[in-house]
């Protein structure tokens, strides 16, 4: 076992604090990753205030963890000591599962996926995320960051940016595709960047104007504000595909009125509350609401590798780790362009 310094949040809702905590001795097909930034995710704060259901305290958030390898086991084949890697939303499954063989692990369904925080790993220990400043996990959960990436920016991208590339490339986003994205924040700049590389018309559908300069550079064609009613009368019928990247409810409804006939609205953001929805909307038009989550470990190295040949990394705003719990304010106010990363050096 490893004592290293941490944040955790002691109990829901309460400010994160340092602490330490114990990380298991590498195992024979473990890697020990010395953690250098760490992403803040909204669904961090959904999870350190229960906003989601019941949690794991003492909880040390962060799924979003860029680093470097600085042990191996005696088993360990696809990394060395030195390289440079990422650990994403989850750290083990049961590999076995129809999912798992297909390369969809995060939808477990033998013994389930195992977070890389706020859940229990199958040696009955609760796990423990990247606000820390070490992470022992299983090589087969673990991927490589390109050359080409910086760490820092890197780093969302194990949340944000695939989260954002697995439905774009499931639902065809590409040339000739109309593809708008709700919500300029934290997952719907990656959307942005990635939907662009891709080589879609991108639209960035936003409650203000606020942020139009941003989303134009970031790789936009449009950019309007859902706030305006005119927004959906001039847009009906427009998109292919519609990435709501939001944690708040929507009126579904109207949104799915912006889509051509066949089209898809994806959700990947998660809000607290219910939604409602009138069915006529899917009916009327032959379309569809789905939903994604993140991706499995190939599509995850896959995403990392087509961003850093499209130079493609998170745009973010580097902070000490004690200005964490200011941050998790300054997400809930939408006052971060575009995603805090905690340097680990602070911890």
């Amino acid at each position: 076992m490893t004592t290293v310094a941490a944040y955790a949040a002691p109990a829901a809702k309460a400010p994160l604090e340092r602490t330490t905590i114990e990380r298991r001795a590498v195992g024979e097909f473990d890697v020990l990753i010395d953690i250098k930034f760490a992403g803040i995710c909204h669904s961090d704060i959904h999870q350190a205030r229960e906003g989601w259901g019941e949690a794991i305290f003492p909880m040390v958030p962060g799924h979003e963890i860029a680093g470097i390898v600085s042990e191996v086991g005696p088993g360990v084949t696809r990394f060395a000591v030195g390289d440079r890697v990422g650990v994403g939303c989850m750290v083990d499954s049961c590999g076995d599962c129809e999912n798992c063989r297909a390369g969809r692990e995060q939808f477990c369904t033998g013994s389930g996926m195992v977070g890389t925080y706020n859940a229990v790993g199958k040696d009955g220990e609760p796990t423990y995320g990247g606000y820390s400043q070490k992470i022992v996990v299983d090589e087969k959960y673990v991927v490589r960051i390109p050359d080409g990436l910086s760490l820092d920016v890197a780093a969302p991208l194990l949340c944000a940016g695939i989260t954002t590339y697995s439905p774009l490339k499931h639902w065809g986003a590409g040339p000739g595709k109309k593809v708008a994205v709700i919500g300029l924040g934290g997952l719907g700049h990656m959307g942005v960047k990635i939907a662009h590389a891709l080589g879609a018309e991108v639209t960035v559908l936003s409650q203000s104007l606020r942020k139009k300069e941003d989303g134009l550079k970031l790789g936009a064609d449009h950019y309007y504000a859902t706030s305006d009613p005119k927004t959906f009368e001039e847009l009906a019928g427009t998109f292919d595909l519609i990435l709501s990247t939001v944690s708040a409810p929507l009126d579904f409804g109207a949104y799915l009125g912006l889509l051509k006939t066949g089209g898809a609205l994806v959700n990947v953001g998660a809000p607290e509350e219910p939604v409602s929805l009138n069915l006529f909307s899917l009916i009327g038009g032959n379309k569809t609401l789905a939903g994604s989550m993140i991706g499995g470990i190939a599509e995850t190295q896959e995403m990392l590798d087509f961003c850093a040949g499209h130079g493609i990394g998170a745009e973010i705003e580097l902070i000490a780790a004690a200005e964490v719990n200011e941050a998790y304010e300054r997400v809930l106010a939408s006052d971060v362009r575009y995603r805090f990363v905690i340097d680990t050096a602070t911890i």
